[in-house]
């Protein structure tokens, strides 16, 4: 008279009932368990060692003759540093210039590739694909030795025909148009290949009725296909804008040739130049956090701004309606 109930399909109705509650989120939890740990242990951990090391300094005893090297808490001192050192603040005026020049012509060479290819008159498209992305594909270290032989006076080619033709070129005399030169060179066919397959997702019907309406091949382009791949072109200008903070490759790469190029010439240069020639991880430490919250709150500012935009424009777009 008191045993349990038993339903059909087996197990009573509270087991019944629990396996349905755990039904939906242990699926889930399995899936994303990989992930998790993952980014816990290369993105979580590391971030808060970093912060760790921020507030702490290197003390040596000894008078420099083999002392003891204790860690002491400094809280806010190596911030402090950083910010009043003036070379970490040139690192953040060099990356501006940079972003100012490299950001919109990359974006805009992208963009103008990808529309070319896009068209109903391009021909090997895929041999153009492939031609433009094999820059990114290039490893950093043959990057490093073909830019430095094209910008040494003396050993490059290009140089020296220019200056046999009577202009007088010093490339490296004003390194940043030639390191914004190597950035365009190694991301425009990456971000072209972006722009590319967002095109292809654009409806062909959409396409077709512009031409009817008599749109031309750049009004097409420039009232169909960009508004309706301007959620890509963000995404882009955003990753954009991140990357160009953590500027290092392309000043490392004309460090030793181009004299304006010195090891503190970006805030990720200022960074490793601490750590591993002065051994001052803390300062390094700070450093970093520092250009991390630059980026992250650049990257809120720019993601709230195009927010902003598009719920104008679709309020507009409602009022326009009604």
């Amino acid at each position: 008279m008191t045993g349990s109930t038993t339903v059909p399909g087996g197990g009573t109705p509270a087991a019944r009932g629990t396996r349905k509650r755990r039904g939906p989120l242990g699926a889930p939890a399995v899936l994303l368990a990989p992930f998790l740990v993952l980014f816990t242990a290369c993105t979580l951990i590391p971030i808060g060692y970093a912060v760790y090391l921020s507030l702490f300094s290197e003390r040596r005893s000894g008078l420099g003759f083999g002392g003891t090297t204790t860690q002491v808490f400094t809280g806010l001192g190596n911030y402090t540093r950083a910010l009043g050192d003036a070379a970490f603040r040139d690192g953040f005026w060099n990356t501006a210039q940079y972003c100012l020049l490299y950001i919109p012509l990359m974006l805009g060479l992208s963009l103008a590739v990808a529309l070319l290819l896009d068209s109903a008159l391009a021909r090997a498209k895929r041999f153009f694909q492939l031609a433009l992305f094999l820059p990114h594909a290039v490893p950093g270290i043959i990057a490093a030795l073909v830019w430095t032989y094209l910008y040494t006076p003396g050993i490059s080619p290009v140089i020296d025909a220019l200056n046999s033709a009577g202009t007088q070129v010093d490339v490296l005399g004003h390194p940043l148009p030639a390191i914004v030169n190597i950035a365009v060179w190694e991301w425009t066919g990456y971000n072209m290949v972006i722009f590319y397959a967002a095109l292809q997702a654009i409806p062909r019907e959409v396409l077709e009725a512009a031409v009817v309406d008599g749109a031309g091949p750049l009004r097409t382009a420039f009232g169909v296909k960009i508004p309706l791949i301007r959620a890509s072109v963000v995404m882009v200008g955003l990753f954009t804008v991140i990357g160009s903070l953590q500027l290092f490759t392309e000043p490392v790469i004309l460090h030793d040739v181009a004299p304006g190029v010195v090891s503190t010439w970006t805030p990720n240069m200022y960074a490793y130049s601490a750590a591993f020639e002065r051994n001052d991880y803390g300062l390094a430490a700070a450093s970093s956090v520092l250009l991390a919250l630059v980026a992250a709150a650049l990257s809120f500012v720019v993601t709230r701004f195009t927010r902003d935009r598009d719920e104008k424009r679709t309020q507009k777009r409602t009022e326009t309606a009604r």
